[in-house]
């Protein structure tokens, strides 16, 4: 690989080939990467839509795979559900859990060959093999290409007559309680560019497009409530932006709205709205993220938003498309920060930040760097996110300059935005090399544990098409930050597997050969931070944090530097359990990151301890690092409280020397290359995802007898699917009683007898309804004027609710039949 850092002596070196703040090759994905995560050190899993891939896996169209960091290759995987536009999120134990989706499509996404009993959305379709995933959960355990992906423990759990939600969610958004809960927020209920029809009559259900309820993973008993934020928004909400508060309420926002939601009592508190007109989420898609948490500010957690579109309300039309040509407005530069609970009792406000360099951005993302700063990437100049199948009001589809992309403009050239510097001089692009390919809608970036960042996807497209202006994009790239410059990088060792909120203290080593200079300068420099970079999806990090853990330090007379390390903060809400990868730099260079397990590993209440006590820091004059480790003379060793948060401003990137000027640079690098080919070479199976194996994995799902309807689309037309059920040996508290999954799979909705924005039906065409406002849509939630909220299940759920049988209760033309298939007592799921 040609960016691998390579070990030598002890020290992380950096390979010659690696060109810094540039892009290398990262081969294929295989499926448009849509959505993408960070599943263990070894592997990237990404996710698609259910379209015309030509990559197969079990006889139809792969729309999930599994890229592995490596050897930049890919392994299709398969998944059942239509992920088109889930979200998804980690969980305690390492696996990560996806939501929602869309009805079952077949080629260009025209409604699958089998209906649900609404006679419009699709329940199943014959040549792309996918169920309708609206109500899914998937979760899958992380492994590595070098195992069987596709069967056992390493397979995505996808099965909504076993585990599914109690609404119909596309677009959703999703945050994690400090407990390890998910929080599942609104969504369309088929789709379309945004959540409205215009006149908007029914900001709440809009005639039964939208889903303006919350509801939890695991689920809590009762049906779901409607957000009061979700109706104030109504349009521009899919996607909310948000995040959890240390208070343990949360930060919402959409549309211009901005609140603090106690979200278990469903207690709503206004914040002020953004400023200037600027709308931040889907399909304006501003970049987003929380700010890094540190002793300096004492976690106080502030949010920046950058770029969007500040379009006329008008403009933006409804669910069938824009009433605009969105391609020619250009994106908004601005930024803005806001502190939802300021620590000194101040009102919180929007402050206005830098605006974004050269040009704005609509579907930029952010990525934390290990180092505090934020690299902006991907992006377009001019539009919005989505696609309209069916032209604009004032542009015949034919006449689409883009194909059906509403965003023009790629921008090719990532920014640095540096949250401490002082205002003005925050973002900087000097010498950062541009891409060459255009990422725009579907577009992923996430944080490798070598703190590279690998960027994917880019499909503004209803199907797979490679011949039109911003095609369905297969490559990937790895982008390669400034550190890269750096002749050696911090190799710590002693990391742990774990990390608790509260407790005792832990020392890490940092060993002379990994570092240079002075080692006093060194350990000073030293911070020790985790990075979550979370699931990627339409420019959103959701989950993605950092946190700066304190730390202070010994200098030994072997000129290798203890770090002395506190756990986290006493309080989980600053960082919700689950996966993170750990770094430790030195002069503004990270060493490779090592991914762990914050808190117990379960969801439920996290134990908490009192905060870390720290030793003071002691120093030892004239050590220095070097390659070979050698200690400097005469050291005299001194104690210090000194600064323990190990900030040095002073010790910037541009102090770093180069590669080139590494001592022995001919006979270094001829060494340098013969390991590359060592490490490239080495066996693929060696040790599953690191220190994250213990965690990583969730039980075996495994076949037993549970029996299903044979007549349903479900066991028709994937026998493999039948009888999947768990067999579960986790002793883990939250998965394995019956009753708290059944509230799960309660009674829903069927869905609004249209299409949306997005898609024509069958002949190509789009139907009245979609286009001629609110009174010829038909609202699933009425029956003669009376609210009705009871409706067919596809996935074999009563009409009773919390019934236990699983039972068809309707027949229709797509091939449903009526038969029941009882569960067994003690029915268990997958360990979550």
């Amino acid at each position: 690989m040609l960016g691998a850092a390579l070990l030598l002596g002890g020290s992380v070196l950096l390979a010659g080939a690696v060109s810094p703040n540039g892009f290398e090759d990262g081969g294929t994905t295989q499926v448009s990467a849509l959505m993408m995560f960070l599943g263990n050190e070894n592997s990237v899993y990404i996710l698609d839509k259910a379209e015309a891939n030509a990559a197969q896996v079990k006889g139809h169209p792969a729309w999930g795979a599994v890229w592995d960091i490596q050897s930049r290759t890919s392994v299709v995987q398969d998944i059942r559900t239509n992920s088109f536009c889930a979200s998804g999120m980690h969980l305690p134990n390492g696996s990560f859990v996806s939501f929602g989706g869309n009805d079952a499509v077949g080629p260009a996404q025209a409604h699958g060959s089998q209906k649900n009993p609404d006679g419009q959305t699709g329940a199943w379709d014959s040549q792309y093999q996918d169920f309708d995933g609206r109500k899914a959960i998937r979760v899958v355990k992380p492994c590595t290409i070098s195992d069987d992906l596709n069967a056992g423990d390493c397979a995505w759990f996808d099965d909504p007559t076993q585990l599914a939600m109690k609404k119909f969610r596309w677009y959703s958004a999703v945050e994690p309680t400090g407990d390890g809960e998910i929080v599942i927020i609104g969504g369309f209920v088929t789709g379309g560019y945004i959540n409205r029809w215009l006149p908007n009559t029914d900001p709440t259900f809009e005639g039964g497009g939208a889903e303006p309820t919350f509801e939890f993973f695991p689920a809590r008993d009762g049906e779901p409530q409607i957000l009061n934020f979700l109706v104030q928004t109504s349009g521009l909400n899919a996607y909310a932006h948000t995040y959890l508060m240390p208070s343990g309420r949360m930060f919402l926002q959409a549309n211009l709205s901005t609140v603090i939601w106690d979200f278990n009592s469903n207690q709503e508190t206004p914040l002020p709205p953004m400023p200037n007109g600027v709308v931040r989420v889907y399909p304006a898609s501003g970049a987003t993220a929380m700010l890094p948490l540190t002793p300096a500010n004492n976690y106080e957690p502030t949010m920046i938003f950058c770029g969007g579109s500040d379009m006329e309300d008008e403009m933006w039309g409804d669910y069938w498309r824009p009433r605009f040509d969105t391609w020619t407005y250009p994106a908004s530069k601005d930024c803005q920060r806001i502190t939802p609970e300021p620590q000194d009792g101040s009102t919180p406000a929007y402050i206005q930040d830098d605006d974004m360099p050269d040009v704005g951005r609509t579907m930029g993302q952010f990525i934390a760097l290990p180092t505090g700063k934020y690299l902006l990437i991907n992006g377009g100049e001019f539009g919005t996110a989505g696609y309209a199948a069916s032209g604009t009001p004032n542009t015949p589809l034919d006449q689409m300059p883009f194909g059906v992309s509403l965003a023009a403009g790629p921008v090719f050239k990532p920014a640095l935005y540096d949250p401490t510097a002082p205002q003005g001089k925050r973002w900087s692009q000097d010498n950062l090399t541009a891409s060459t390919i255009p990422r725009l809608y579907h577009s992923t970036a996430v944080l490798l544990p070598d703190a590279s960042v690998l960027i994917a996807g880019s499909n503004p497209n209803p199907d797979v098409n490679l011949n039109t202006y911003f095609p369905t994009e297969y490559r990937a790239e790895v982008y390669f930050p400034y550190y890269f410059s750096a002749p050696v990088r911090p190799s710590p060792q002693n990391v742990p597997k774990t990390l608790s909120y509260g407790g005792d203290y832990f020392n890490i080593t940092i060993p002379g050969s990994s570092y240079t200079g002075a080692a006093n300068d060194a350990a000073d420099s030293a911070t020790v931070v985790l990075v979550r970079g979370g699931f990627s999806t339409h420019g959103m990090q959701m989950g993605q944090r950092y946190l700066q853990l304190n730390n202070t330090y010994t200098v030994n007379s072997d000129s290798s530097i203890t770090l002395h390390v506190a756990q986290l903060p006493p309080n989980p809400n600053l960082f919700q359990p689950g996966p993170a990868l750990l770094f430790v730099n030195i002069h503004e260079v990270p060493s490779n990151g090592t991914l762990l397990i914050i808190g117990n590993g379960q969801i439920g209440k996290q134990p908490t301890a009192a905060a870390s006590t720290l030793p003071d820091n002691t120093r030892l004059d004239n050590v220095q690092g070097g390659k070979d480790g050698t200690a400097g003379t005469n050291g005299n060793p001194s104690s210090s409280s000194g600064d323990q948060n190990g900030n040095d401003s002073e010790k910037g990137s541009s102090k770093i020397p180069l590669i080139a000027g590494l001592a022995g640079g001919a006979a270094l690098l001829l060494a340098m290359a013969a390991i590359t080919v060592a490490i490239v070479r080495r066996k693929r199976g060696a040790s599953r995802g690191g220190s994250m194996a213990e965690f990583s994995r969730i039980d075996v799902p495994s076949e037993s007898g549970l029996p299903h309807s044979t007549t349903s689309p479900w066991a028709q037309h994937n026998a493999s699917a039948v009888a999947l059920v768990p067999s579960v040996t986790s002793k883990e508290p939250y998965h394995d009683v019956d009753d708290n999954w059944r509230s799960s799979m309660g009674p829903v909705g069927t869905g609004a007898p249209f299409v949306g924005g997005y898609r024509d039906d069958a002949a190509g065409h789009f139907r009245d309804s979609m286009h001629s406002g609110t009174s010829s849509v038909v609202d699933p939630y009425m029956t003669g004027g009376a609210p009705q909220r009871d409706f067919y299940d596809p996935y074999n759920h009563s009409n009773a609710g919390s019934a236990v049988n699983l039972t068809q209760t309707t027949s229709n033309a797509g091939g449903l039949a009526n038969q029941a298939a009882s569960r067994p007592a003690q029915q268990t799921y997958p360990p979550f």
